[in-house]
């Protein structure tokens, strides 16, 4: 138990303070799930029932679209991972979330979520955090991809997600910026 109020103080110290009742009530709903490399979290047409939390590790969120393999999503260490549209609006996903690396994953299921935060509203604010983030986060990234050339993209990714371009593989990041492993390269190497 002890273990949960640790990641429940995490979350709340990077999200929204709670009172000691609260984070006891976010502890008691936290569960473990241990993941190794290549296990999957959830896949395609599962409805997403938990918010993750990657206390140590890598997750990537992705999809299959004209029989490609497209990265939506690379997140590590002290990140949320969740599939928006499923997770609140309780629909089939479209997105698959992956181990990229052995993990420690911590999940909050919705219906705990939801009654949790009927119970107190500093736990409210927490979730509401935490979508918030998620939202501004993935608009960031969409406008990044949308905007900027290639070097440009590479160069930002290194300056926000610096530990997504020294853990992850690049074909991974190749695809979550949108471009070709063999253009990564000559991004990387300054050719672009």
């Amino acid at each position: 138990m002890e273990k949960k109020r640790e990641i429940a103080r995490l979350l709340a110290k990077k999200y929204h303070i709670l009172s000691i009742p609260s984070l006891e009530k976010l502890a008691n709903v936290i569960v473990p799930f241990k993941t190794r490399k290549g296990m999957k979290l959830l896949d395609e047409g599962q409805v997403q029932n938990y918010l993750y939390y990657i206390e140590k590790g890598m997750l990537r969120q992705y999809y299959f679209k004209y029989n490609k393999d497209l990265t939506e999503n690379i997140a590590c260490d002290n990140e949320v991972v969740m599939c928006l549209e499923s997770f609140l609006k309780r629909i089939p996903s479209y997105l698959r979330v992956e181990a990229l690396e052995n993990s420690a994953v911590w999940g909050i299921s919705y219906d705990d979520l939801q009654r949790i935060t009927a119970e107190a509203y500093d736990i409210e604010l927490l979730y509401r955090s935490i979508l918030e983030e998620s939202l501004v986060c993935s608009q960031h990234k969409a406008d990044l991809l949308r905007f900027e050339p290639s070097h440009v993209r590479y160069k930002r990714l290194l300056e926000s997600y610096p530990e997504i371009v020294k853990r992850a593989p690049l074909i991974y990041i190749a695809s979550l910026l949108q471009m070709t492993p063999e253009t990564l390269s000559r991004v990387r190497s300054g050719q672009l």
